[in-house]
């Protein structure tokens, strides 16, 4: 873990400079990444070692870095990865929504309701057109029964249900976004 942790920090400096250009110090580099100085001067000199940055002493007090070609290809094959393990988890999020809406559809609901900002909305949203179920948000929190009868309450990854909503019977009524994707 922490050799991941090392190399995520290795590409945050290396994004930096490449982005900043000479403008960058590595005090500045530090702050960024939230890493001491010293720390900081390591991988600096661990990625001039590995031949994705150059440095070059301006003067006694300042120092140019540039990223290498090497280190393009490095972020570019960093980025290119991360790239896809997203789409991948979209895709599984997609397919576990996709499982629970099925089930609550066939349990006779005509909508979602979600509840919270939810970096999945687009996802949430996209399914209940396909099963045509009728979709709402509510970022306050509240499901109030304004026309809300037959809907089912979804909490986004990011909100706690509401202290109202408690006791076995309105649990059926309810799911917390991040237990569909952890339990499908």
């Amino acid at each position: 873990m922490n050799n991941i942790k090392s190399l995520e920090q290795e590409i945050e400096i290396l994004e930096n400079i490449y982005h900043n250009h000479s403008k960058v110090k590595q005090r500045d580099l530090a702050r960024i990444v939230d890493l001491s100085l010293g720390m900081t001067n390591a991988i600096i000199k661990r990625l001039i070692k590995k031949g994705w940055l150059k440095a070059r002493k301006i003067n006694e007090r300042n120092i140019h870095y540039v990223v290498s070609t090497q280190g393009i290809e490095e972020i570019a094959k960093r980025s290119y990865r991360y790239f896809k393990r997203t789409i991948k988890n979209v895709v599984y999020y997609k397919e576990a929504i996709n499982k629970f809406f099925i089930s609550i559809t066939g349990d006779g609901y005509k909508g979602v309701i979600l509840i919270g900002e939810s970096d999945l909305d687009f996802i949430v949203e996209h399914l209940c057109q396909k099963h045509d179920l009728s979709f709402k948000r509510s970022s306050n929190g509240s499901s109030s029964n304004d026309g809300s009868e037959g809907f089912f309450v979804l909490f986004s990854e990011n909100k706690e249900p509401l202290p109202s909503v408690s006791g076995e019977a309105d649990k059926a009524n309810y799911a917390y976004l991040r237990e569909i994707l952890v339990n499908l």
